[in-house]
């Protein structure tokens, strides 16, 4: 079934809205290229904000990478630092305000110093450990006002062993 041209509003065609005429219009920025083509300012930091890249940023406006990064340096370095404020700034209020525990794991490796594995150094060295049986709990040397509060249990389990 077909529909008569009359049925659909003024400015459409056949698929849908006729495409505009482009209009003149000023658009204030610097003047980059050979072309001259004009690039705001404001634009640039803003796509640098968000995390574009320098490639990204000249392939939108239709230049060379070079010529963005050598014309608008002050305004990507603003955007990207701009960016990283942001992002710190959602990442300490998912930690502290959502107590986002992995983020608070996060956070504190990278601010406090905190890691998983223990440091090296003598308050975390091991015990002393010795694998020598020739000493036994009942016989005396150097430490004996450690072994006194360890009760002599060998001599109790013998003597109920003999009974």
């Amino acid at each position: 079934m077909k529909q008569n041209n009359n049925d659909r509003p003024e400015g459409w065609g056949k698929r849908g809205p006729k495409p505009k005429a482009p209009t003149e219009g000023v658009i204030t920025g610097l003047p980059v290229g050979r072309d001259k083509t004009v690039v705001p300012q404001e634009q640039v930091e803003e796509l640098a904000h968000l995390g574009c890249t320098n490639k990204e940023i000249a392939n939108f406006f239709g230049v060379k990478e070079d010529a963005i990064s050598r014309n608008f340096a002050v305004e990507l370095i603003k955007g990207r630092e701009t960016m990283k404020i942001k992002l710190r700034r959602a990442m300490f209020k998912n930690a502290v305000v959502n107590e986002n525990t992995t983020m608070q794991i996060w956070l504190s490796k990278q601010y406090l110093g905190m890691t998983d594995q223990p440091v090296n150094s003598e308050a975390n060295a091991p015990l002393p450990w010795s694998n020598d049986s020739s000493t036994s709990v009942g016989e005396t040397d150097d430490n004996e006002e450690l072994r006194d509060d360890i009760p002599n249990t060998s001599e109790e389990t013998s003597g109920a062993s003999e009974q």
